[in-house]
């Protein structure tokens, strides 16, 4: 952790550039509410940045939501409908960059990733672990072979047991009716009567007015094939806040990363058709 709020911003930007690059590698994809919460938690709040402010936000997740477009500007992060993704140049900043001081103070003067700095690869781990599955691979032919002498030999031992023996008199089977094959069973979780996203866009989706849970408009459709909650809207450009809320009320309601009577959700929007799932086994969003 850095000594105040600006150095810990710092790092938290790092942070979220090493976790996509990490994402790059692993071929892991977490949309930007995970990559925020894993920079925070490799990066805690300090007293002064747990801080709510009036949205329920906290202090330090307001500020690094903020800073987040200094990575934007200096082409190091895409942000789009998807979600967050690391370029070329954002992965090899990563290399050129790597203290933590260098890193912010390119980052503040827009100094460009050197041209000589190669984009980076998977970490050595990974190669060593590609070099263990590839030995492991290696050596499956001979276990194979090992237990083809060993079938053999017991199918000579059978078969001289077999000769030696009179043959035992086969008694007449009736075959058992075939049964019906059983449906396989579909893993379901206990769901809410209803689910909401109240916001400040509600009264866009027709609502009379906004943050209001009670309202047809806010309602979202559940789909019991996938076990998620969605809701399609068509919103102009702008920065939106909301909260998840069940049944109708307030009485349970979920914020930014599944968290109950947590900070608002935060869509920083470009205009158009955005979707928004809920996951009540997470408690989480995820917009496309």
């Amino acid at each position: 952790m850095g000594a105040n709020t600006a150095e810990n911003t710092n790092l938290r930007l790092k942070a979220v550039l090493d976790i996509l690059a990490e994402g790059v590698w692993s071929g892991a994809t977490l949309n930007a509410g995970e990559v925020l919460a894993e920079a925070i938690g490799r990066v805690p709040f300090n007293d002064h940045e747990a801080e709510l402010l009036s949205g329920g936000i906290p202090r330090g997740h307001k500020t690094l939501t903020s800073a987040s477009a200094k990575l934007v500007k200096a082409g190091w992060l895409v942000k789009g409908r998807s979600g967050w993704t690391i370029p070329e140049d954002g992965l090899r900043a990563t290399v050129a960059f790597p203290d933590v001081s260098a890193f912010a103070e390119a980052l503040d003067a827009g100094t460009p990733v050197p041209a000589d700095v190669p984009v980076p690869t998977a970490p050595p781990a990974k190669a060593k672990t590609k070099r263990a599955a590839t030995s492991k691979k290696a050596a499956a032919p001979k276990a194979a072979a090992s237990k083809a002498a060993t079938a053999k030999a017991a199918t000579t031992k059978a078969a001289a047991t077999s000769k030696a023996a009179p043959a035992a008199k086969k008694a007449p089977t009736r075959k058992a009716p075939a049964k019906a094959a059983a449906a396989p069973a579909v893993e379901t979780l206990p769901q809410p009567d209803a689910v909401a996203i109240a916001g400040d866009f509600n009264k866009i989706l027709g609502a009379p007015e906004d943050w209001a849970p009670q309202y047809d408009e806010a309602q979202m459709e559940f789909n019991p094939l996938v076990q998620v909650w969605t809701l399609t809207a068509d919103l102009p450009a702008g920065f939106y806040t909301y909260k998840i809320a069940l049944n109708r009320a307030w009485d349970e309601n979920y914020g930014a990363f599944g968290v109950r009577d947590g900070a608002n959700h935060e869509l920083n929007h470009d205009g158009g058709t955005v979707t928004f799932t809920y996951s009540h086994a997470t408690h989480d969003i995820v917009t496309a």
